[in-house]
């Protein structure tokens, strides 16, 4: 697997547009702040998905698991993870498509102890560094599926400089696995699992 460096500037925008393909928005979000009832960090790891791509909950359709990734764009999209960890996503696309970007991991910036709390865990690094922790970490459940992301308790604010992202093949996929549609803020030491060396 090719790990590719690029360098993206989002500080021009005022907003980051979730109408357009999930690579796009993908990219965009490294370097953004999010935060869940003032909870929250610097994403610094994502994953597209579209449906199109045969390891989206969307491939096959519309079912009462994946309805929201139908809806209307810049919603939350939360859905539980074998069983047992909850999975944070933003809906793209217009609405009727079915694709979103899945939050992997994010540094820790505000309401550290809540996380430490919820976490039951005090290293800064573990706290957030994969989708599952991050989810508990930001208290995010399936009450909060379908909510919009620009309305409380969400909050984002888009990357206000440059950052250089990488991008390479996402984590546990077993169809589609050569797509590059993981990205991360180089340099973070926050990351799911490290990128793959060239």
């Amino acid at each position: 697997m090719v790990l590719i460096k690029i360098s993206l500037m989002n500080s021009s925008a005022h907003s980051i547009d979730f109408h357009v393909p999930s690579e796009q928005v993908a990219r965009a979000l490294i370097g953004a702040i999010v935060t869940v009832d003032g909870v929250g960090g610097r994403i610094v790891e994502t994953e597209a998905y579209d449906r199109e791509d045969p390891a989206s909950h969307s491939y096959s359709g519309p079912t009462p698991r994946n309805a929201v990734m139908f809806g209307p764009p810049a919603h939350a999209y939360v859905y539980r993870s074998y069983g047992i960890h909850w999975c944070l996503n933003f809906v793209c696309r217009e609405a009727g498509h079915g694709a979103g970007v899945l939050i992997r991991a994010i540094e820790p910036l505000t309401g550290i102890d809540a996380m430490r709390q919820r976490r039951g865990l005090e290293p800064l690094k573990l706290l957030c560094s994969g989708p599952g922790r991050m989810a508990q970490a930001l208290d995010i459940t399936h009450a909060k599926n379908g909510m919009s992301l620009f309305e409380a308790p969400f909050h984002i604010e888009p990357p206000e400089e440059a950052y250089d992202i990488m991008c390479g093949p996402r984590i546990g996929i077993t169809k589609a696995m050569d797509v590059p549609w993981r990205f991360g803020l180089a340099g973070s030491k926050f990351f799911s699992k490290p990128f793959p060396k060239t």
